[in-house]
């Protein structure tokens, strides 16, 4: 496998991770995939883009290369379920919509996967958890935030419009509690936006695996409804009237993380 993730160092306490971003496909998952799925649906779009501004706040980025499509890297190496109902696994077998992934028997190999999980997974959490040991190194503690974006309405996953802010921290165990509160509180003043806290999604694997405050370690997710910068349905367009008041609550979100960290370490 050539380039796998994309990884810029910061200045500041804080990681953002993008593993739902990637684009590309091993030729085995792109042999088998059906018509509806070659577009890539179920694609984080455009994060990198949004997130562009992180370079100017200091804060280091970790982006996937590869499709959820061929691995994904928000779930346990183990496969074991993260949620009740219905969900995708760390080889996704469905759409979103429940419609089965690859056709018939084209399926990648028990062979191919592993080379997957080796290769692909394996080195983006090794890269996160390596910055995350660094920052902690340099600061006495570090953040994470795992940055996500999903389509508006998914019958098949959750009932109705999912809310535009969608933040999770486990049910409070993978962030300290005020952290928590206060950004519930930056998204709260933009009432241009609904939010919710620890709703229908409440933090993949790497929020629960990597956050953990007692160490000073603080994670955070965002699930954000796709309406609030892009078109949901192909061709998928980026829309920079919609994205950039969006950008500007992203911000605040990010900069009230890096204000919390120095007020309470200092």
């Amino acid at each position: 496998m050539d380039k796998v993730l994309n990884f810029q160092q910061g200045r500041v306490p804080l990681l953002i991770s993008m593993p739902h971003a990637g684009l590309r496909l091993t030729p085995a998952v792109e042999a088998g995939l059906i018509p509806a799925a070659q577009s890539l649906p179920d694609t984080d779009w455009h994060i990198p883009t949004l997130y562009e501004f992180a370079q100017e706040l200091g804060a280091s980025t970790l982006a996937a290369e590869y499709s959820r499509f061929v691995i994904d890297l928000n779930r346990p190496s183990d496969d074991k379920p993260l949620y009740v109902g219905a969900t995708t696994g760390l080889y996704p077998a469905t759409l979103f919509d429940g419609v089965p992934l690859f056709r018939e028997g084209l399926e990648p190999s028990a062979e191919e996967r592993a080379r997957y999980l080796e290769q692909v997974w394996t080195p983006y959490h090794r890269t996160l958890q390596q910055e995350l040991a660094r920052l902690k190194a340099e600061f006495g503690y570090a953040m994470l935030f795992d940055a996500h974006s999903i389509r508006s309405v998914i019958p098949h996953l959750f009932e109705g419009k999912l809310p535009d802010f969608n933040l999770g921290t486990f049910n409070g165990a993978s962030c300290d509690p005020t952290l928590a509160t206060e950004l519930e509180a930056i998204c709260a003043r933009h009432s241009d936006y609904s939010h919710v806290l620890n709703g229908r999604f409440k933090g993949g694997h790497i929020t629960r695996h990597y956050g953990n405050p007692g160490e000073n370690i603080h994670a955070v997710q965002l699930e954000l409804g796709q309406c609030t910068y892009m078109e949901e349905f192909e061709p998928f367009r980026y829309r920079p009237d919609l994205a950039a008041p969006t950008q500007v609550v992203l911000k605040q979100l990010l900069q009230g993380m890096l204000a919390w960290g120095r007020q309470r370490y200092g």
